[in-house]
């Protein structure tokens, strides 16, 4: 699975980086994925991530 962020959506709120901080971090003001595969272990943090983004920035592909 990957996590896409759209930096034109993101505004940087940083929930995402909350709940799954081995995915995503705040570099520069806006959220970036760290890894390019989402780890096993997080994919059900990563998922909740992006249902909890305010604005829909996060794209998640399920491989």
């Amino acid at each position: 699975m990957k996590a896409i962020v759209n930096e034109n959506t993101c505004t940087g709120c940083g929930i995402c980086a909350d709940l799954c901080p081995e995915v995503f971090e705040i570099d520069d003001g806006l959220s970036r994925t760290i890894v390019a595969d989402v780890p096993v272990e997080a994919a059900a943090t990563c998922r909740e991530a992006a249902e909890s983004c305010p604005v829909e920035a996060i794209t998640v592909i399920e491989d």
